[in-house]
């Protein structure tokens, strides 16, 4: 479908069925709450040209895990929005980077968590892997601090502090090539 407007984009999150079927859309500020309904979301992992992986710090000024260390950059596409285009969008707008080779690699990627101040996320979540050639410029109303570091090095910190990351990630790592083959045997999960 292209493109839609930024401002519109920001408004509406998809809200799905517990079979992930869209049943209507539902303001982003209001959905994000102790309750929240299932929806549409995505997550996606930068990798550059060394092979290092992108990882994020959520702005303190965040609804939901604030402060926490987390993959690149999720967002929630809006109704009408091909998810190819949205994480092009969401790169732009919360990391001020372009990215290439857009792939999905976990489609079917669904979760439930809960934060420490009780707000739920619970999204159907397909996850993509892309890559830039550019030097992040964050928004600082999205993210506080960013680092590339080598895969193995992500996927070893993600096994043994769990804690310190976002639950997607957590998730995410369980599955997600990338990071599954850049594990260390020595490394339990």
């Amino acid at each position: 479908m292209g493109t839609v407007h930024p401002a519109a984009v920001r408004e509406r999150v998809v809200l799905l069925d517990d079979a992930g079927a869209p049943i209507g859309t539902a303001d982003k500020s209001e959905v994000h709450h102790a309750d929240t309904p299932l929806h549409l979301a995505f997550s996606c992992h930068v990798v550059d040209g060394a092979g290092r992986v992108l990882v994020t710090r959520r702005a303190l000024t965040k609804r939901a895990w604030p402060g926490v260390w987390t993959n690149a950059f999720c967002g929630h596409p809006a109704p009408d929005e091909q998810l190819p285009d949205a994480v092009a969008r969401r790169a732009q707008d919360e990391l001020g980077i372009s990215v290439a080779g857009v792939t999905v690699a976990l489609p079917d990627f669904r979760y439930h968590a809960v934060d420490d101040s009780g707000v739920v996320e619970n999204e159907v979540c397909p996850v993509f892997v892309a890559t830039t050639a550019d030097e992040p410029a964050p928004n600082p109303d999205e993210v506080m601090a960013h680092r590339w570091v080598d895969v193995e090095d992500l996927a070893t910190a993600l096994a043994s502090t769990p804690w310190a990351f976002s639950p997607w990630l957590v998730l995410q790592a369980q599955q997600l090539p990338l990071l599954v083959e850049a594990t260390p045997a020595q490394v339990a999960r």
